[in-house]
Parts: structure tokens; C-alpha cells; sequence
């Protein structure tokens, strides 16, 4: 009997796009996932900053809606991180099967879920709320209204 021999085989050539790994790390570690010191973080705080500005400012958003503009901005996190490894790569369809890329069909999936949520906190901008020129008067001299003679 001859011994059996068992063939090594080489291992096949692909990419990892990092997405889950991303994701994992994101959906337990949060908005500490986010390093602020880097470009990508500060672009991020600067995007939310902007949002929360867009509607009405930090006092103006219910507990409701800062918890979408955290899952946006996520989400958006996840979708710039696709969207570079996307543009790095030599072709988005595979050749051998005829179909795109499944991290393209995730991408369109991702990108979806944030227009969604962007769409729950409304696309219109919304200006801060302006107090009376009477109460902003009383505050800024902080006395009572003088009455004219």
C-alpha cells in the first residue's frame, strides 16, 4: 500500500474589505470606536456638529433624534470606510461569476439605512429658536422691563 499523499493547497488570492471587522468594533465600542485626533474623526465630529446645527442646535433635538444622528453618523463612518476600499480596487463586478462584488450590494444596503435615517430627522434645516426681544433684553441686562414716562 502506498502511502497517501496529501496535496497543499495554495491559498486562493482575495481582498477583505474589513467591513465586519469595522462594524464589530463600532457596534461595541461606540463613539470611542471614533478617534477624534485623526482626520477621519475629525470630519466625523465636524459632519455631526453640522447636523445637529441643521436642526435647530444641541438644545433644540429630543433624546429620539440625537440617537439617530449617532446611528448616522455611524453609519456614515462605515459607508466613507466602504466607499474607499471600493474606489481602491482594480474592478467591482467578479469576472468569474458575472456579478458585482456582494460588498457592493452591502454598501447600497448601508446607504440606504442612512437616508433613512436622515429622513426620520427631517432634510429641511431648521433655525435655532429666537426668544422675544422682550425676554432677550431681560437677560442680556438681566433687570425688568423700564416702563416709559
Amino acid at each position: 500500500m502506498t502511502p497517501r499523499r496529501t496535496t497543499k493547497r495554495p491559498s486562493r488570492a482575495y481582498s477583505k474589505s474589513g467591513i465586519n471587522t469595522l462594524k464589530g468594533a463600532v457596534k461595541v465600542l461606540g463613539a470611542r470606536a471614533i478617534d477624534k485626533r485623526t482626520s477621519t474623526g475629525k470630519a466625523l465630529a465636524l459632519w455631526r456638529f453640522e447636523l445637529v446645527q441643521d436642526l435647530g442646535g444641541a438644545e433644540a433635538i429630543s433624546t429620539q433624534q440625537r440617537a439617530v444622528v449617532d446611528l448616522a453618523v455611524k453609519s456614515k463612518l462605515i459607508l466613507d470606510s466602504i466607499d474607499n476600499w471600493l474606489l481602491q480596487q482594480p474592478s467591482l463586478i467578479n469576472l468569474r461569476r458575472r456579478a458585482l462584488l456582494p460588498v457592493v450590494i452591502q454598501r447600497q444596503q448601508l446607504a440606504d439605512g442612512l437616508l433613512r435615517a436622515l429622513e426620520k430627522l427631517g432634510l429641511e434645516r431648521r433655525a435655532k429658536p429666537v426668544p422675544a426681544l422682550r425676554e432677550y433684553l431681560e437677560a442680556k441686562y438681566q433687570a425688568g422691563p423700564e416702563k416709559s414716562v
